[in-house]
Order: C-alpha cells, then sequence, then structure tokens
C-alpha cells in the first residue's frame, strides 16, 4: 500500500494516501482496471493535438476533432464520455482533471457558426451525466468540485421578431466564466453570459443566471446569495 501511495502521489504531484482498510484483492482489481485505461489511452490519444502518456480512458469515449483536443498529466476520462472540440479555441484539460461518466463537451451547435470553445483548469473534476454547450465558450478555474448532471449552455436563441420562426432568428453566445476553488452542487445549471467568482459555493439544482461574486454562497432557481463565505 505504501508503494501504491508513492505512485499516486508522484503522478498527482502532491501527497495521497490510500484509505488503509481497502483490501488487497480489491486494490489488486482497481490497479489492474486503471492500467487497461492507461494502456487504452495510448491507442486512443493518436491524432490528439497535445497530449501527457499518463492519461485513463474508460470504455466507449468518443472524440472529435482531436488536432483541436489537449489534455494535461494524469487526466481521468470516464465511460461514454462524448467530447467534440470543433470549435475555435478548441478543449484544453488540465492536469490531474477528472471527467465524469457521461458527459459531454460539445463546442459547436451548429455548422453554420462554429463555436469558442472549452477549458478546465488543473485538479477540478466534475460527476457523470454533466453537459458543456461551449458554443459561446466556457472557462472553468483550477480547483473546482463539481457534481453530477451539471448543466452549461453558453448559448441563447434569439426570439424577439414574432413575423418568423424562432429556429430561424439566430442564436447569441457570450460566454460563460467559472473562477477558482469553487465547489458547484448537482444538477445546477449556467446560462450564458455569466461569470462566477473565486470561492463561491453553489447549492444543487440552483439556476445560475447572474454574475455571482466572489466567495459568496448561492442558492435557488433563481440562484440567489445567502450569505459571504468570508
Amino acid at each position: 500500500m505504501s508503494f501504491l501511495n508513492l505512485v499516486v502521489s508522484k503522478i498527482k504531484k502532491k501527497e495521497y494516501k490510500l484509505d488503509g482498510t481497502i483490501q488487497l484483492q480489491d486494490m489488486m482489481i482497481i490497479v489492474f482496471i486503471r492500467l487497461m485505461a492507461l494502456i487504452r489511452a495510448n491507442f486512443r490519444l493518436i491524432g490528439v493535438k497535445k497530449a501527457s502518456r499518463i492519461i485513463f480512458f474508460k470504455k466507449g469515449i468518443s472524440l472529435q476533432a482531436k488536432r483541436k483536443i489537449e489534455f494535461g498529466k494524469a487526466v481521468t476520462v470516464g465511460k461514454e464520455v462524448n467530447i467534440n472540440a470543433l470549435s475555435k479555441k478548441g478543449v484544453k484539460i488540465g492536469d490531474n482533471v477528472s471527467i465524469g461518466d457521461y458527459s459531454i463537451i460539445s463546442c459547436t451547435g451548429i455548422l453554420s457558426k462554429v463555436g469558442v470553445g472549452f477549458s478546465i483548469g488543473k485538479n477540478s473534476s466534475f460527476g457523470e451525466f454533466c453537459y458543456f454547450g461551449s458554443a459561446g465558450g466556457i472557462t472553468i478555474g483550477e480547483n473546482v468540485i463539481m457534481g453530477q448532471s451539471i448543466r452549461f449552455h453558453s448559448e441563447n436563441h434569439l426570439f424577439d421578431r414574432t413575423d418568423i420562426l424562432i429556429k430561424d432568428q439566430g442564436v447569441s453566445n457570450k460566454g460563460i466564466k467559472v473562477g477558482d476553488n469553487c465547489w458547484i452542487g448537482a444538477g445546477a445549471v449556467f446560462l450564458d453570459g455569466i461569470s462566477i467568482g473565486d470561492g463561491c459555493v453553489i447549492g444543487a439544482n440552483s439556476l445560475l443566471n447572474k454574475d455571482i461574486p466572489p466567495n459568496s454562497v448561492v442558492v435557488g432557481n433563481p440562484a440567489k446569495i445567502i450569505k459571504k463565505r468570508e
């Protein structure tokens, strides 16, 4: 166990200790799964713009526009994840990022208007079934932790005119930004054009439709500030 602690700490570039109650047979299975994920990633990364050799891919991952994807070190990509990097800036994933199973990063919604792209900083992670509509650009900082089923929509449909169909009026894009050291609860929804400051805590199932200053705790639909972490 001490040897594994040393290996994991070296990969993560910080001290890491595995739970001592994990039995040897369970640990051997975990190690085998991780080794298979490492081997799988090295085959799938052919054609990717930039990637470390220490990346873990689970089964069923789909990568589109590989030449626009950058992976940092010790990245873990969950099963059935879909990354479509077709965009102006592509997809940039920092060191030690974990992407939950069945999540989607989609940078372009319609081919008549190529999207901006997606980036997430080091040591950040998000859970299963998350969706990042990155047509208007999504930037997530470092050390951000996110739950399951979180949705980002950096695009809005125009609808002011009544003489033509809404679907024919086009879209607007402003982008979404999330600062460093944030905690985002499961089910939160982020709408286009907002900025979340550093150190914020977002309650589960909150709807974010306006800027949030640093170190705020927000909850609700629409989200409201209930206190300051300071």
